[in-house]
């Protein structure tokens, strides 16, 4: 059984030389009336993060979206955090009412971590969102390809030709940002626990579709499941933080529910089919004031979320025992709402993929997202394995590794370590810069 005190701990790690150990940061020693908490800390630390700035340019829906109301990761990570602050505060009242919240902390407390984990949890998302994941799986799993990854061990292949937004928003906030290969953002371990959806690393049965954890993080995720007091599975794989479950639940309400309204936007779906949805949850009789249809489909879209808060919130609490001691048996807690909440969501989600996610419009861009990802990857994978293997390289090949200028390779990388180096530098580059790189790489840009 899990305990909400280990699960709440503001434990940070740094790394050096490869030790990872506890370190406590001057900022989290202003003390307990300082105007900050840790994990105050930690959402400082996410917000001016350099990661957090490129999701304003990287695709939720629509590539290249034209219309300026489009949502962004940017703008959905804003929106999902604060549904998921509501949800957490919520939550945070009840365990309080419960006597289950532990002394010294506030339900603040619960959602403070909530909205953090939800600021982050896109932040491994590549160009062009999960078309562009496909995008870079496809090129590793090429047969054609499959000479580069003769020397990897099956656990790195299988983090190579699997790339994940879910591992790669760690692998950043754990190694890339702020303090580069030292423990990255240091935030607290109670954070990195809620941001853990899929606590298991590739070679899990389904490691092959969704996990969390890279080899490369393994280590640093053994220290901080240590220290949450979460429960082994089986080999690399623990039980889901409770508050993992809150950040879920956040993101799938604010991607069921406020995509819809892009599609509206942009003339992909009319307003009375989207309020026919939200009015399942809500009375459209309470939007009498509204002087438009578009002014009453974001009233009714407010009101749903609300709704769907309560509910969601609700259902934590009523299986909060089960969560405790990681053995909650459903997919989500959506699979436990009420039949009110899970029909709607159900029916957004099919009336976005019917109609919104296979639209000509967005096809013709995410067919695009292949060659231009798969053109870097071209350049970039030859030059690394000549790099690795040989050491001798061509002139293009030089060049070439010069664009890994924040962590270029070094002598005494391993082939895998190589990769990873060239995943993080494709998997951070926004839209628009890769893009950009694939079109000027194949010399079209000269003209």
């Amino acid at each position: 059984m899990m305990n909400w005190s280990q699960l709440l701990s503001t434990q940070r790690f740094k790394i050096r030389n490869g030790e990872i150990m506890p370190t406590v940061t001057p900022s989290t020693r202003e003390g307990a009336e300082a105007l900050r908490t840790d994990f105050h800390i930690d959402y400082d630390r996410v917000v001016f993060s350099g990661a957090f700035r490129r999701l304003g340019r990287k695709t939720q829906v629509h590539p290249f979206a034209e219309h300026d109301h489009t949502h962004n990761r940017l703008t959905h990570s804003v929106e999902v955090a604060s549904v998921g602050r509501s949800l957490g505060n919520r939550v945070g009242v009840m365990m309080q009412a419960g006597g289950v919240l532990p002394t010294g902390n506030l339900p603040s407390d619960i959602g403070a971590v909530v909205q953090v984990a939800c600021l982050a949890h896109d932040f491994g998302n590549p160009p062009f969102g999960h078309t562009g994941e496909d995008a870079l799986r496809d090129w590793f799993r090429d047969p054609q390809h499959a000479h580069y990854l003769e020397a990897l061990s099956e656990r790195e292949r299988n983090d190579v030709e699997t790339y994940e937004g879910n591992a790669h928003s760690l692998r950043l906030v754990a190694g890339l940002e702020m303090y580069r290969n030292e423990g990255g953002m240091r935030l607290t371990a109670a954070t990195i626990g809620a941001l853990l959806k899929y606590p298991w690393t590739s070679v899990h049965p389904r490691g092959r579709q969704k996990f969390n954890i890279y080899q490369t993080e393994l280590p640093f995720i053994e220290q901080v499941a240590s220290v949450l007091g979460l429960p082994e599975h089986g080999a690399q794989h623990w039980a889901r933080h409770p508050l993992s479950y809150l950040m879920e639940a956040a993101d799938d309400i604010c991607y069921a529910l406020l995509d819809l309204e892009d599609a509206v936007e942009i003339g992909l779906l009319q307003d009375l089919e989207v309020e026919s949805i939200l009015s399942e949850l809500v009375s459209a009789e309470n939007t009498w004031q509204a002087q438009s249809s578009r002014q009453r489909c974001a009233m009714l879209r407010g009101m749903a979320i609300g709704r769907a808060i309560d509910d969601v919130a609700q259902t934590f609490m009523t299986h909060h025992d089960a969560l405790l001691a990681g053995e909650f048996q459903g997919k989500d807690l959506l699979a436990f709402a009420s039949p009110q909440v899970q029909n709607s969501l159900a029916e957004a989600k099919e009336l976005a993929r019917t109609r919104v996610f296979r639209h000509q419009s967005k096809l013709m861009t995410e067919i695009a997202a292949f060659p231009c990802l798969g053109s870097i990857l071209g350049l970039l994978v030859p030059a690394a394995h000549a790099f690795v293997t040989h050491g001798r390289l061509s002139a293009r090949q030089e060049l070439a590794l010069d664009l890994l200028r924040d962590e270029p390779l070094e002598h005494g990388d391993s082939l895998y370590l190589a990769y990873m180096k060239i995943l993080d530098f494709v998997g951070g580059m926004t839209d628009n810069s890769a893009a950009r790189l694939a079109r000027e790489v194949s010399g079209i840009g000269m003209l």
